[in-house]
């Protein structure tokens, strides 16, 4: 049976942009949203587009500062750079209507989790969210908003008790961390590269949350070259293990796809079908841990043609209940769309041609490997807080 999935739509969220020559680009969410309607996705029964509306400033407050966002309606009204804010830096350059394209991007995501949370359909998504790294009080990391903890703090201020949260982007979901470190209602997941050679810094296996909650906040931090067989070994061996234990009411995820090997930020090796592998895991956790409630997230990927744009038709589709076979030919239509608004040849097909597995880490720990040990390093430091043995 087809899933019920109401996706978070407006043509404005492709306004989020801070100016041609910055890698986040709102290219790739056109591209992915036009890849899924052609590959039939939109068709899918039980496939419905939620009206989006920009977020309230009450419900930035939920996360945010009030000067810090009067900042960010005024730098986008005068262009002007706020250094305390970091608001016109490389990274977060300002653009005139900032605070009005960022709160449209806060505001579909707190659409897709009303969608869920309500029961309107059993997932929700926005691609063009999962700005992580937003802070309190600044920009950060190419994010103005950090929608993902509105959405969340949204569902709790709803009378949700139990939110889990699993970030895949390859940065550490820093922002959201912060936002939940002392609320032990709030399970923050993070798999990402390690701090030592990657933004933001953070992610360390011994960030584990405040007194009050500790073991909530979750970190592995991968090394650089990590690829597809060892990525999925270190989540099979510590994301179904507390989901399980918290039995979050909803599921939140972050899906940055910056992971891939042809990503010009970071240094992850995972291949489309890897992160093909990674949705789906996703999905059937959602399916089994949270009654089905999943609300489902963009986030990073600045390989805009080749990865992005299929990775998140993948996801869309794994929402949907919708099989794309990953031999299928990216339509023709689609790929004239491509060289029109980038100029780059499209990919032919919507795979690698990779097969990925892994080898349980259950099957025993290699105390030389690099991965393995940043394994144990995070089941040693929250698995007791939650009960769960971490040499099993």
């Amino acid at each position: 049976m087809a899933c019920s999935l109401r996706i978070a739509w407006d043509d404005g969220l492709t306004a989020y942009n801070f100016g041609p020559q910055h890698p986040l680009a709102p290219v790739r969410v056109e591209l992915t949203m036009a890849l899924a309607r052609e590959l039939g996705v939109f068709d899918a029964p039980g496939v419905s587009f939620a009206d989006v509306e920009p977020a309230s400033r009450e419900l930035l407050e939920l996360v945010h500062h009030p000067d810090y966002i009067t900042a960010v309606e005024r730098a986008g009204r005068t262009l002007e750079p706020d250094d305390p804010y970091c608001l016109g830096t490389d990274d977060n350059p300002v653009f005139p209507h900032m605070h009005e394209a960022a709160s449209l991007i806060t505001g579909a995501s707190v659409a897709a989790a009303r969608a869920v949370w309500t029961g309107q359909a059993e997932h929700g998504a926005n691609v063009a969210g999962g700005l992580h790294h937003a802070m309190p009080k600044n920009a950060w990391g190419f994010c103005v908003y950090n929608d993902p903890a509105v959405a969340i703090a949204w569902l709790l201020e709803q009378g949700a008790k139990r939110v889990a949260y699993v970030d895949v982007d390859v940065h550490h979901g820093d922002g959201v961390q912060t936002m939940f470190y002392d609320d032990p209602r709030v399970l923050t997941i993070s798999l990402h590269e390690s701090p030592l050679t990657l933004f933001p810094g953070t992610g360390r296996p011994t960030e584990i949350g405040g007194p009050d909650a500790e073991g909530y906040a979750v970190n592995v931090a991968l090394p650089a070259g990590t690829g597809d067989a060892q990525w999925l070994r270190s989540f099979h061996a510590i994301v179904p293990q507390l989901l399980r234990e918290f039995q979050p009411e909803i599921l939140v995820t972050q899906h940055g796809c910056d992971t891939h090997a042809l990503d010009p930020l970071a240094n992850l090796m995972l291949s489309m079908d890897g992160q093909r592998s990674i949705h789906a895991a996703l999905h059937e956790l959602a399916k089994e841990t949270a009654g089905g409630r999943w609300v489902l997230l963009g986030g990073g990927g600045y390989e805009l043609v080749q990865v992005v744009p299929r990775s998140w038709t993948h996801l869309l589709a794994d929402a949907a209940g919708v099989h794309i076979d990953p031999a299928t030919a990216t339509p023709e239509s689609w790929r004239s769309l491509v060289q029109r608004r980038t100029g780059e040849h499209a990919p032919l097909s919507m795979t690698d041609g990779r097969t990925p597995e892994h080898v349980p880490f259950e099957n025993g720990f290699d105390p030389d490997d690099a991965v393995d040990r940043a394994i144990q390093a995070t089941r040693k430091a929250v698995f007791p807080c939650h009960g769960i043995d971490p040499t099993l």
